[in-house]
């Protein structure tokens, strides 16, 4: 998937404005989510992405493995984009969602795999929580 066409489906999907906000759900989502994996992980997932996009996996704390909660990481993603948190979440699980088309079902169950259950829920989509 290229980077235009992975910007346009997650702003279709989040009914996002505009392809700006787009790409700042989609780095404020695939920052934080760097943070939280360990390893080699994130340079995994940036390796399957458009490579503007695989940029947002590459951070300073990429590969940290730092431990915080699902509503924690919320609330990064709605500091990073700007948002209030119910559209931080509703967002995220756009991304998500959109990564599930553009990469592996492999890579996928692997950062699954590093995450706690409580992180199912940014695994779900479908649940409008802006309204």
């Amino acid at each position: 998937m290229k980077h235009d066409e992975l910007i346009g489906q997650v702003q279709h999907h989040a009914r996002l404005a505009s392809r700006g906000d787009a790409e700042m759900a989609t780095r404020a989502t695939l920052e934080t989510l760097a943070e939280r994996l360990v390893g080699g992980e994130a340079e995994d997932l940036a390796s399957q992405l458009p490579r503007g996009i695989a940029e947002y996996l590459r951070t300073g704390l990429a590969g940290t493995g730092q431990h915080f909660s699902v509503e924690e990481f919320f609330q990064r993603v709605s500091r990073r984009e700007g948002v209030d948190v119910p559209k931080a979440i509703y967002h995220a699980r756009a991304v998500i969602a959109i990564l599930y088309e553009a990469v592996s079902p492999g890579e996928m169950a692997d950062i699954r795999a590093q995450l706690p259950a409580e992180y199912a829920r940014l695994f779900e989509p479908g649940r409008e929580e802006e309204d």
